[in-house]
């Protein structure tokens, strides 16, 4: 099964794109508190206040995570990012649970597996499973799944 199989569709109406509508779905207090520490997670210099932060808006932080500087999660489903232990997340990188479309927005988990290591800049869309012992290259586009001790490289990232 591929990412787009775990993905859940939600239709919009009208004749805007579909980021017009992510208030129909979150609120903009709801929204406004995840910014904040996002903030937080992105710019603290610790480890354990990053993990703090990231747990405060709903992300699953197991035991040694390591979330590098300015790097960022989903503001806006970060519930449906886990990150199983050991797992790092380099600088600058980006963990989506949604992408928003003309006539839709989709949303969809993201797990970082155990040891596994997303490189600075690399960016993750919704619905990925990056497994255990894998490795992402710096400034890399995860559009698929990443299998347990493979390294994938490049846009879109593949096997090396």
């Amino acid at each position: 099964m591929g990412r787009h199989d775990r993905l859940t569709v939600h239709s919009t109406p009208g004749q805007r794109n579909s980021l017009w509508h992510w208030p129909d779905a979150k609120s903009t207090l709801r929204i406004m508190h995840n910014y904040v520490f996002v903030l937080v997670a992105r710019i603290a210099p610790s480890l354990r206040v990053k993990n703090w932060a990231l747990r405060r808006i709903g992300v699953t932080v197991e035991r040694g995570v390591s979330w590098g500087l300015e790097a960022t999660p989903d503001v806006f489903w970060p519930e449906l990012i886990t990150l199983r232990e050991d797992a790092i997340v380099g600088y600058d990188a980006t963990l989506l649970c949604h992408e928003f479309l003309q006539d839709e927005y989709r949303t969809g988990e993201v797990v970082i597996g155990e040891r596994a290591m997303v490189g600075a800049g690399a960016i993750v869309l919704p619905g990925v499973e990056i497994g255990a012992d894998a490795r992402v290259a710096a400034n890399s586009l995860v559009a698929e799944d990443v299998p347990a001790g493979a390294t994938v490289a490049g846009v879109p990232a593949t096997e090396q």
